[in-house]
């Protein structure tokens, strides 16, 4: 065989697109959204299709196995691989055409699948398959795995949709697939005639969701009009690489409305499903209370059916003649969208139970007649507490598709025994009510050793022979479907250690919701990924650098990875993914723990010291009162560390407990008889950066009728030692400041976003075996949440105009701001604030070699919301990095400035 050195080479000589053997890609490449885990020899992104098949050609010439791979989203395995993985996303992502008349599309493989949507929309066109992964995942991924998606009672799966393929085999050798024999491999119309027989018994009493195996393959009958392109579909890149597809659009309903209806519980929800289906539904998904809880906008039950209706009437309608607990017909769109996104992100909430522990795919979408559900699932749950396990199914109940995450021990070798067990025994309980093994997401490696027990000798054999006829070499994808690898092998789990850290980082199970495509709205998630489209600049990139790094097979370096600090670089560490991915993966945490150890016993860059330590730096040079001095010192003179094109701010000359200390205030105000306390926090920024926001706080609070006093002088949250990971550092200033605090009475109101968020999380996390941590943390309040709950009866005064500006990252990730909405709104400042990052985030934007990426992230969508503004537009940015990104990059009229909330109050007083 060629070594891996000689094929990397051929593939640069005789490819267009990028080859790259390094850890860094083999590490992003050695795990999907599943359980498994197998390591690549290279990766490859090819720039067309004579890319991929030089790759083919190349690549079989050395007997080296092929995977291709979309976005990664699988979650039964067969996106990993040995040997070269083909990158489709990189280049091959075009829509190549649309023709709204034929109601068809061409595309690429890499295409996401919100992309060919967005397209379609001005011609009231849809791509009918939408599984919850649509802003991310790609048609070719959807092809491989014959995705479906909610809309699939309509509109079936992508099988039913797809007409044309471009497919090349291992080798070279390129087909085009379609209607007939012609375009197909030799040999194929062979088989299928000397198997007639097999394929119209063994494969019969299918439904919608057979999916298991080549479940498509009888589609070749003559009677079924030799449909070659549908029966490759599902195939899990086991036979040939798609390069082009001609896709079929279907019409989007003008004015759809959500039904949706409660019932007493999940078996009784699945049971009206079937009987549902006869009103015409667009969908109908169920999902019962474990994993919803009580979320807003669900009428009463245990159990919810989700049935999306062409128009308001046929909604009622059904409505009328279901026989639910309670109902209700949502027709807004926004209201719609809230409710949906409680289902699309039911693919993370699920990786997590009640008591917070992590659950794991391997059965995430076996499937049954419809009309078996209800049956089907309360054997589900008896299996479950049999074997001692807990999962929370949900799913397309509409076509008897069950999604399920559960709580498998993939570590010991009991528990990855129990989950040998379990999984036969599931096998046999699908099959007992006449289902699929997979129902959408295909089987992988999660579910290919069990397809005996639902198909006959006959047809595994047959299966073989149709990879043979397309794979003689099996170089594609090999270990999957045909001659598969066992359901216990290849766990990404076993080369972990047993550390708490390594637990965190296997949190990230790759649903991938970080690459998502769609930039509009509130998320904050993975800023520097939307600026590069790099997969190691996203959380699941990162995450699974760290943990190819704590296994050390690829990553061999340990905490000293120059890969890892590589992709950590350009990690703002906006907190967004704590909050906008489904499981919870905080990429900030992470990073300040990699760079604690990356650096332990090292001399660390400049900035880490400069901006790191930058409360103690601004408290000298107050002390000194030498703000002056240095403010003359930083236009003139380059700091150490820090980027060249990013002048710093100006130090106020006052700080703000200087002016508190000077306006006669020193001790705790008086206030009205029975004045709430309120402590206001003087964090650096507040204090050395921007006093204005401080002495306007301490008006408006005074004005809601509140007692107001500060802390001692020298309280920290630690947060610019967080963010460079000086850990110890940043205990020793929250050791200090808890003595300085002291026991603390009534709320704490922090001004700043990224310091209340450093006090209400970091604090804690750093100092678990100090109680007063956790007291502070709890007392921390935002501005709006103090006036809010501590001065309920007082009135703002109405500014009356249209706000525009930036929600702080951090405010979204931890904090939240439905206090700040509903004081904007009181106060009359209509209009939405900017989603998105800032891209400054503290010392980032500064530092050297982030100023491009900076500005990028300013550029998804915080300038051009304030390029949009209307005339009159009140700026608003709570955060002092927002404030000072926006008077850099957003070119104001003169006069013109971003203020934080309390300052546009304090004016209007």
């Amino acid at each position: 065989m060629t070594s891996p050195g000689e094929l990397e080479r051929t593939l640069r000589e005789e490819l267009r697109g990028e080859v790259d053997f390094g850890a860094a890609a083999r590490a992003l490449a050695t795990m999907d959204a599943s359980n498994y885990r197998r390591v690549p020899v290279g990766v490859v992104r090819p720039r067309d299709a004579e890319d991929v098949a030089a790759a083919l050609r190349i690549c079989a010439d050395a007997g080296v196995p092929v995977v291709p791979r979309g976005g990664g989203t699988s979650i039964a395995g067969q996106a990993t691989g040995i040997g070269v993985v083909l990158d489709l996303t990189r280049h091959m992502d075009a829509l190549v055409s649309l023709d709204p008349a034929a109601r068809t599309a061409v595309v690429q493989p890499g295409l996401v699948l919100d992309r060919l949507r967005e397209a379609a929309r001005p011609y009231g066109l849809t791509f009918g398959p939408d599984p919850s992964t649509h802003s991310r995942c790609t048609l070719g991924g959807m092809i491989g795995n014959n995705a479906c998606g909610a809309h699939s009672v309509a509109w079936g799966t992508t099988a039913d949709n797809v007409s044309e393929l471009a497919v090349t085999a291992y080798g070279g050798a390129s087909y085009r697939l379609g209607t007939g024999w012609a375009g197909t491999p030799q040999g194929l119309r062979e088989l299928v005639a000397g198997n007639l027989a097999v394929l119209r018994t063994g494969m019969a009493g299918g439904f919608s969701r057979r999916i298991s195996g080549y479940g498509g393959l009888d589609a070749l009958l003559p009677e079924r009009g030799v449909q070659a392109a549908r029966a490759f579909c599902g195939s899990e890149g086991t036979l040939g690489v798609v390069t082009e597809a001609v896709v079929r659009l279907v019409e989007a309903p003008h004015a759809p409305a959500l039904a949706v209806l409660g019932y007493a519980d999940e078996s009784a929800a699945a049971d009206a499903a079937a009987g549902l289906l006869g009103f015409g539904p667009l969908t109908v998904e169920g999902m019962a209370a474990d994993l919803v809880g009580a979320a807003p906008g669900l009428p009463r039950g245990g159990g919810w059916l989700f049935v999306e209706m062409p128009d308001e009437g046929a909604a009622r309608s059904l409505v009328r003649a279901a026989d639910a607990v309670d109902s209700v017909v949502v027709t807004d769109p926004a209201g719609q969208r809230a409710l949906w996104r409680i289902r699309e992100d039911a693919a993370g909430t699920a990786t997590r139970t009640p008591d917070g522990g992590m659950a794991w795919p391997g059965w995430e979408d076996c499937a049954v007649p419809p009309a078996r559900l209800g049956a089907y699932l309360r054997e589900f749950r008896a299996l479950l507490a049999r074997h001692g396990l807990r999962g929370t199914p949900y799913g397309h109940f509409g076509e008897g598709c069950v999604h399920v995450r559960i709580d498998f021990d993939l570590v010991s070798e009991a528990g990855i025994a129990r989950f040998r067990s379990f999984s036969a025994d599931l096998a046999d309980l699908v099959v007992s009510h006449g289902g699929s093994l997979s129902g959408e997401h295909g089987d992988g490696q999660a579910r290919a050793e069990l397809l005996p027990r639902m198909y006959g000798p006959e047809v595994i054999r047959l299966f073989g022979a149709y990879k043979d006829v397309w794979d003689p070499a099996g170089g594609m994808n090999p270990g999957m479907l045909v001659r598969p690898a066992r359901l216990d092998e290849n766990l990404r789990f076993a080369v972990l250690p047993a550390t708490p850290f390594a637990g965190e980082v296997a949190r990230c199970v790759g649903v991938a919701k970080c690459r998502s495509a769609d930039a509009a709205g509130p998320a904050v998630m993975c800023p520097s990924y939307r600026v590069t489209g790099e997969e190691r600049h996203s959380t699941r990139g990162r995450a699974r650098l760290l943990h190819e790094m704590l296994a050390g097979e690829i990553v061999r370096d340990g905490w000293r990875s120059p890969e890892v600090a590589e992709a950590l670089d350009l990690c703002l560490a906006c907190k967004g993914c704590r909050s906008d991915c489904p499981v919870g993966v905080d990429m900030a945490s992470y990073k300040a723990e990699f760079l604690h150890r990356h650096w332990a016993g090292r001399i660390r860059p400049p900035s880490h010291y400069t901006l790191g330590g930058l409360p103690a730096w601004l408290r000298l040079i107050a002390a000194l009162r030498a703000a002056p001095l240095a403010n003359a010192a930083a236009r003139r003179l380059p700091l150490p560390g820090l980027a060249r094109a990013r002048p710093l701010p100006p130090l106020a000359v006052e700080p703000f407990t200087r002016w508190w200390r000077r306006s006669g205030r020193p001790g705790p105000e008086a206030g009205p008889q029975g004045a709430a306390r309120v402590t206001l926090w003087p964090d650096t920024f507040t204090e050395h950066l921007a006093p204005e926001a401080g002495r306007a706080a301490v008006t408006v609070l005074r004005d809601a009728g509140l007692a107001v006093s500060l802390p001692p002088k020298g309280v920290c949250c630690g947060l610019t030692y967080v963010s460079t990971g000086r850990l110890d550092r940043a205990r020793a200033v929250l050791r200090r400041t808890l003595d300085a605090v002291g026991d603390v009475r009534g709320p704490v109101t922090v001004l700043e976003p990224s310091c209340a968020a450093a006090l209400r999380t970091d604090l804690p996390a750093l100092l678990p075996d100090d109680p007063r941590a956790e007291r502070l943390a709890t007392a921390v309040r935002t501005f709006a949440e103090t006036l809010e709950e501590y001065a309920p009866q007082w009135r703002p005064p109405r500014l009356d105009r249209p706000a525009v500006g930036q929600t702080h990252c951090h405010q979204h990730a931890v904090l939240g701001d439905d206090a700040d909405r509903r004081l904007r709104e009181r106060a009359g400042l209509g209009g939405e604030l900017s989603g998105g990052c800032c891209g400054l985030a503290g010392n980032f934007g500064f530092e050297p070699g982030h100023h491009e990426v900076s500005v990028a992230c300013a550029e998804e969508q915080l300038l051009p919301a304030l390029r949009a503004a209307p005339p009159g537009a009140a700026i608003l940015a709570d955060g002092f990095s927002c404030r000072t990104q926006i008077s850099r990059l957003a070119g104001l009229p003169d006069g013109s400035r971003a203020r934080h909330l309390a300052e546009l109050l304090a004016e209007a007083l």
